[in-house]
């Protein structure tokens, strides 16, 4: 065996070459002895290729520039990668792979020290954040959305419940004057689960006995049927994710449809409970800002200002262990296929694309921005500077957002703001 065979066994050793088809192996085998690369050279031509296969794009053998010197072919390789990096995406020629048609996972029951209740584990001073607490009332989640950081930090194949959750969400002790606002979103989805193991009595409950709570449940299901039947105290908020077909059909794998979302707040909001609709993350692709424009509209055709709490918008952010994750699984997406750029420690779009759809979102809302019962609008976990040029306004500080926030989800569900 010789010495850079040896060397080129150890530089793939951890990489995702072995994840990879055999003729691309073969090939970037060949190109590796041809040219010598070197560890990091290998690290990024394998890392290229994994991401063209992911994304559905040319592989790396149609790419690769023929050149005689390294120098050359790598510089024009990686310029290639960039251009189709870069590019809005397209989903027209976009085809799915190892998608689960239906959910399948495992329910855990388990006595779990302390209590999850925290901050957004997403929380940072370098982006203007509404300090929402967050309740960890499922760990896990049973859909299967390609850009979701929850599969960096749980077995998504295992869904767990807290079997003190009950009595100790009872015992948890507030401050009856103050005003707070807690989601149960984070860690997995509010209602897909419904009330499996009582956890939404349990949240139910909770929010009678403690009025000076603004209570969340965030969703991409259409799963109401216990809501429905049962008295919602007025300090819950029902909120929908929402996404354009495209995204759903592509990336939102195992969630509920648009159509079946919408319906779902419009029963919810029909009983009297004040509702709201995420959108985050918007995702640039070829007549992106069209599609959601529909929405949009459909939106302000369907429910009155005077239903809805709140609307935000956000979009595509990564950690590298995200990203890591990603490449891991063996399926495809256009979700990383995007000019990643720094975003106060983590990668996404350039600000000038922010810029242009959060702007177009908003501006597509303006029917309720103003009047007594104006929705409140925010950006979520994004730089205080785009707000400026969003919104035309912005908050100096964290607490000034909160307040504002909470200041208006308690007028929409007609209660004091306790500071």
């Amino acid at each position: 065996m010789n010495s850079y065979e040896d060397k080129f066994n150890k530089a793939i050793e951890k990489t995702f070459y072995s994840k990879l088809p055999r003729n691309e192996q073969e090939f970037i085998r060949e190109k590796a002895f041809l040219y010598r690369f070197s560890h990091q050279e290998l690290l990024q031509i394998i890392n290229f290729a994994r991401d063209l296969e992911m994304w559905d794009e040319k592989r790396i053998y149609e790419i690769f520039p023929d050149h005689p010197t390294k120098k050359v072919a790598l510089k024009k390789l990686r310029e290639i990668y960039e251009d189709i990096r870069n590019k809005p995406n397209s989903y027209k020629n976009f085809h799915l792979k190892n998608i689960p048609q239906e959910q399948k996972f495992t329910f855990k029951t388990e006595e779990k020290e302390g209590f999850g209740l925290g901050l957004c584990p997403v929380a940072s001073e370098k982006t203007r954040c509404c300090n929402l607490l967050t309740l960890d009332a499922v760990e896990s989640c049973g859909f299967d959305c390609s850009y979701c950081s929850i599969q960096s930090f749980y077995n998504q194949n295992t869904i767990t419940f807290d079997a003190g959750f009950k009595e100790k969400l009872l015992n948890l002790k507030l401050d009856p004057n103050k005003t707070y606002h807690i989601g149960t979103g984070q860690a997995s989805d509010s209602l897909m689960f419904g009330n499996r193991e009582g956890i939404l009595e349990a949240l139910l409950e909770f929010a009678r006995k403690n009025p000076n709570v603004i209570l969340e449940f965030k969703t991409k299901s259409d799963n109401i049927s216990y809501l429905l039947e049962n008295d919602v105290p007025a300090n819950i908020l029902c909120t929908w994710s929402l996404n354009t077909p495209t995204i759903i059909k592509n990336e939102e794998h195992l969630t509920a449809s648009l159509d079946k979302r919408i319906a779902a707040a419009r029963k919810m909001a029909d009983k009297g409970v004040k509702v709201g609709f995420h959108f985050h993350p918007i995702v640039e692709y070829e007549g992106y800002l069209e599609e959601y424009k529909t929405i949009y509209d459909r939106l302000l055709q369907e429910f009155s200002p005077s239903e809805v709490a709140l609307v935000s918008f956000g979009t595509l952010t990564f950690i590298k262990p995200v990203i890591k994750q990603l490449r891991e699984r063996e399926f495809r997406t256009k979700i990383t296929q995007i000019p990643h750029e720094d975003a106060s420690g983590k990668t996404s779009y350039p600000e000038a694309t922010k810029i242009a759809m959060f702007k177009h979102a908003y501006e597509s809302f303006t029917p309720w921005q103003t009047g007594e019962d104006r929705v409140f609008f925010y950006l979520c976990m994004e730089p205080h500077s785009l707000w400026k040029q969003t919104f035309g306004y912005e908050y100096a500080t964290n607490n000034d957002f909160e307040h504002a926030m909470l200041g208006a989800y308690c007028k929409k569900t007609g209660r004091n703001y306790l500071i």
